[in-house]
């Protein structure tokens, strides 16, 4: 397993070792004690699985009262996946990271506590799993705007299919209450 530095710390892109053949290939998606040494040293306590058509984008989505880290991954298509900093306090703060994920190139990307997550779904129709920390807080979850111009992501398209959820998001200005101290 590889581990690729994102730009933002502790956002960590990792490449499991894949063993391909005529047949296809194998893989572990998660390992704990591989992803433990590793440094991703996490008790996960949910699998979240998503499909969504090609032009979808989902987010940016973060939990406030019970921050969860996240380790996601593509079992059919392509997303252009997006990791926000919204730790109060952080160098960071604001800034953001992409990565391609795809089944073809089966990376993943850790998200740690303290950063929205969303994608954009770059294939015809994208499976998308991911690992979580902690449980689902209806009440806890903040929508940080997919198109917030402060932030400025460089997303893929101008002109995604959304939710109405994530239609309302709001600015990371407007969230400044909610948001995690960089401990």
């Amino acid at each position: 397993m590889k581990l690729i530095p994102s730009g933002l710390p502790g956002v960590l892109i990792v490449e499991p070792d894949v063993h391909r053949d005529s047949r296809g290939f194998f893989l572990e998606s998660y390992h704990a004690r591989k992803y433990q040494d590793a440094g991703i040293d996490e008790v996960f306590v949910q699998d979240n699985h998503s499909r969504s058509v090609g032009g979808t984008l989902r987010g940016l989505h973060a939990q406030y009262r019970k921050p969860q880290a996240k380790l996601v991954r593509v079992l059919a298509g392509e997303i252009f996946d997006v990791a926000v900093d919204i730790r109060r306090g952080s160098p960071t703060f604001g800034r953001w990271v992409g990565a391609p994920l795809s089944a073809e190139n089966c990376r993943q990307i850790y998200v740690p506590r303290g950063f929205a997550h969303g994608f954009y779904v770059v294939s015809e129709v994208a499976d998308v799993e991911y690992k979580v920390t902690d449980f689902y807080d209806p009440g806890g979850e903040l929508t940080l705007a997919w198109n917030d111009p402060e932030i400025a992501i460089t997303w893929p398209t101008q002109s995604p299919l959304v939710s109405e959820k994530d239609r309302a998001g709001l600015p990371l200005r407007m969230l400044l209450d909610l948001l995690p101290t960089m401990a």
